[in-house]
């Protein structure tokens, strides 16, 4: 599925949509080059699941736990991983395979690794149809 936005707010709402269709197990991996509008997007998945708190990605942390909402929320930020082995010191496998949702940004750097139930959601910018515009292209499996 492609989605085209053409601000921030509609990017917001996206994410929001699919938070609120959230199911347990679900994992979301996340890619786009920086200022895309995947933390917006995020913000906005975690609006539909109920949390209300403030959102930001985990950079320095790595993961990010919400506990408010209808679902946990596990929100992974590996920008900064050196290598796979890392996600084994955080026990990633109780968050990909847990209750809650997991979305994960930067996806990409940890792809060896992703289960193959996730679905893979890229953004991605087009000067030329407008600084606010965005594609969002949301495919079903990371891995085809």
């Amino acid at each position: 599925m492609v989605v085209e936005t053409f601000g921030a707010e509609e990017t917001f709402a996206l994410g929001r949509k699919i938070g609120e269709a959230a199911v347990p197990g679900q994992v979301y991996a996340l890619n786009g080059d920086l200022g895309v509008g995947k933390t917006v997007f995020t913000q906005g998945v975690a609006k539909g699941l109920g949390i209300e708190g403030a959102v930001s990605s985990p950079t320095f942390t790595i993961l990010q736990i919400y506990e408010e909402g209808r679902l946990p929320f596990y929100h992974f930020d590996v920008y900064r991983i050196g290598c796979v082995e890392e996600m084994d010191e955080i026990g990633y496998d109780e968050y990909f395979y847990g209750d809650g949702i997991c979305l994960i940004e930067w996806a990409e750097r940890i792809e060896d690794i992703l289960p193959d139930h996730c679905r893979k959601i890229t953004i991605s910018k087009d000067l030329c149809r407008g600084m606010d515009y965005r594609k969002i292209i949301i495919e079903d499996e990371c891995r085809q």
